[in-house]
């Protein structure tokens, strides 16, 4: 192979890299850049990392220090084939030594190149933390019952669903998903967010669950480089009806088996199945609860009908046989009296439809 004259050198070279021979070349091309001292600002409380003008949940503190290094450094634009091995060394909890070495391919010749650089770990508080700690919150959600008060165990329940989708938001990346107080009183229960996004998907969760609706409305609650800030209100409004309440709906009287999405019961006047969407439930009045049952005597049990004794009158009646019935004459069973009559209930009051 004939060979040629560097026009910069004048040595003799088969291949001209950039219009100059391998040497030259080699003088004057910079395969990577890194700065000597690199800083990793890491949030003391929960680990998170500062990464291009953002906040963001990583790993373990030497991944930390690997991507901090892998962020800051150059590669030439004409480099193929990179391969880069980043090797962290920790000389004390907040001080790294790291090599790091780059392997590519430039103008078909095979390059390497190490690297130096020190990694020095500042620890602070991030935006989530520092939020928290301040009591920020963006919305407030408040825990109803609709024309009634909630019990104590469908709070409970609000609350963890609420904890759950916090979670889970915050791991998809919602930074602002967090719980900064919650305050209990005897109408329900008021839960304060740092993201109106996790109140949506709470109040939506909890809808999904325990039944129910809800609203949202907004309140100016600053002003910030010319903008207005709201801060939102998201009423929550758990079903009207519980497990074990009894109602008359369009001329039947239901007793609630389970209250959601959709409404589970048995009718007690036909002892038939009943289901509804919950928002359907209109015009339903509560007339009883089966915890106002008393116990009757049963007389005899023919085919759908039993007869009782009538614990105020001590006569006997015929009432419609309930769902789940398996009593014998002579034991005694719940009834409940209301003004539509006398209704036999059904004798496990847990059943799940």
């Amino acid at each position: 192979m004939s060979q040629i004259l560097c026009p910069k050198c004048g040595a003799k070279t088969e291949k001209l890299y950039k219009n100059t021979c391998r040497e030259c070349f080699l003088k004057t091309f910079t395969l990577a850049e890194l700065p000597l001292v690199l800083h990793a600002n890491t949030c003391a409380k929960c680990g998170a990392r500062f990464d291009r003008n953002k906040w963001r949940d990583v790993g373990d503190l030497d991944e930390i220090v690997i991507r901090t290094v892998e962020d800051a450094l150059l590669i030439h634009n004409e480099a193929d084939d990179v391969e880069i091995c980043v090797n962290p060394h920790q000389m004390t909890p907040h001080f790294y030594k790291v090599r790091v070495e780059v392997d590519a391919m430039v103008e078909g010749e095979s390059l390497h190149q190490d690297l130096r650089a020190e990694v020095r770990v500042i620890r602070g508080a991030c935006d989530r933390c520092s939020r928290m700690a301040g009591g920020y919150f963006e919305g407030i959600l408040q825990i109803r019952a609709t024309n009634r008060l909630p019990t104590a165990e469908e709070i409970d329940s609000c609350k963890i669903i609420c904890a759950d989708m916090v979670d889970r938001l915050w791991k998809k990346g919602d930074r602002l998903a967090f719980i900064t107080n919650s305050s209990d009183s005897k109408d329900g229960a008021d839960l304060y967010l740092g993201s109106c996004n996790a109140c949506r998907h709470i109040c939506k969760s909890i809808s999904n669950e325990l039944g129910g609706s809800f609203t949202e409305s907004a309140t100016l609650h600053s002003h910030k480089e010319g903008k207005d800030i709201y801060r939102m209100t998201y009423a929550m409004r758990l079903p009207e009806f519980m497990s074990g309440d009894i109602i008359l709906f369009k001329g039947d009287v239901i007793e609630i088996k389970n209250s959601g999405k959709n409404t589970k019961g048995i009718s007690l006047s036909t002892g038939s199945r009943f289901l509804i969407e919950t928002s359907g439930l209109k015009g339903a009045k509560l007339i009883a609860s089966r915890k106002d049952a008393v116990a009757a005597v049963l007389v005899a049990v023919e085919g759908d009908d039993i007869m009782v004794l009538d614990p105020t009158t001590y006569l006997t009646v015929t009432l419609k046989k309930p769902m789940f019935f398996s009593s014998s004459a002579g034991s005694e069973i719940p009834v409940i009296s209301t003004d539509q009559g006398l209704f036999a209930l059904p004798e496990d009051s847990e059943h799940k439809l």
